[in-house]
């Protein structure tokens, strides 16, 4: 069924029910475009500069790139751990293990985590 024979259904079951025919299809059409326009119009008024879609974009891209950042220096971070305990495992200073939980630790003076963060034990080893 298409619009106009819906308006025709509508019209005759409004008369026969009393009530107001209700307006042919394409009647309210630019005023309906019009409206919608000021809708989309009235959010960019009100909304704050900081809260528009190029501020947020903005901000999801120097976060995206502070995180790419982060993670690159954590990495430069791990490598720099990891060529130390190279450094003191060929020094000769101690014996070098590794434990099944992804540390190294040298015999009796520190143990090394490879997320980067190094952690001195105040007493033995690991």
């Amino acid at each position: 069924m298409n619009a106009g024979q819906q308006h025709l259904l509508d019209t005759y079951r409004a008369a026969q029910r009393g009530e107001a025919a209700p307006p042919a299809p394409g009647t309210h059409t630019v005023r309906t475009a019009h409206e919608l326009q000021q809708w989309y119009r009235f959010p960019a008024v009100v909304t704050a500069p900081a809260d528009r879609l190029p501020a947020r974009l903005r901000r999801a891209v120097r976060s995206a790139a502070a995180g790419l950042l982060r993670r690159g220096a954590a990495e430069a971070v791990d490598g720099a751990v990891m060529s130390e305990v190279a450094r003191v495992a060929t020094s000769g200073a101690s014996r070098v293990a590794t434990s099944g939980a992804g540390r190294v630790a040298t015999s009796g003076a520190a143990t090394v985590a490879t997320s980067g963060a190094a952690r001195v034990p105040t007493s033995g080893a690991v």
